[in-house]
C-alpha cells in the first residue's frame, strides 16, 4: 500500500515580482543617488560654498535618497507581492 502525502499549502516565492521591484529599484536608485551627487556638487559650486560644503550636501541627499528608495520598495511590494499562496 503506497501512500503520497501532498506538501503542506504555504506561501511561495513570485520570482516575476520580485525580479520586477529589484530591477525597478536599481534603475530608479542609479538616478536618484546620481541626482544626489550632482545636486550636491551643483549646489556647493553655484553658491561657492566649498568642496568640504560640497561633500556634506552630498551626503544629505545620498540620505534623502536613501530614504526614497526605501519607500518605493515599500510600496512596491504592495503593489508587486513577492509571495503567493499555493
Amino acid at each position: 500500500m503506497t501512500t503520497t502525502s501532498k506538501p503542506a499549502p504555504g506561501r511561495r516565492i513570485n520570482w516575476l515580482n520580485v525580479l520586477t521591484v529589484i530591477s525597478a529599484a536599481i534603475l530608479i536608485g542609479v538616478e536618484v543617488f546620481g541626482a544626489a551627487f550632482a545636486g550636491g556638487w551643483a549646489i556647493a559650486n553655484l553658491f561657492q560654498l566649498g568642496e568640504q560644503v560640497g561633500f556634506i550636501l552630498q551626503g544629505l541627499f545620498f540620505l534623502l535618497g536613501l530614504f526614497v528608495m526605501v519607500q518605493f520598495v515599500r510600496y512596491a511590494k504592495t503593489v508587486e507581492p513577492f509571495t503567493a499562496a499555493d
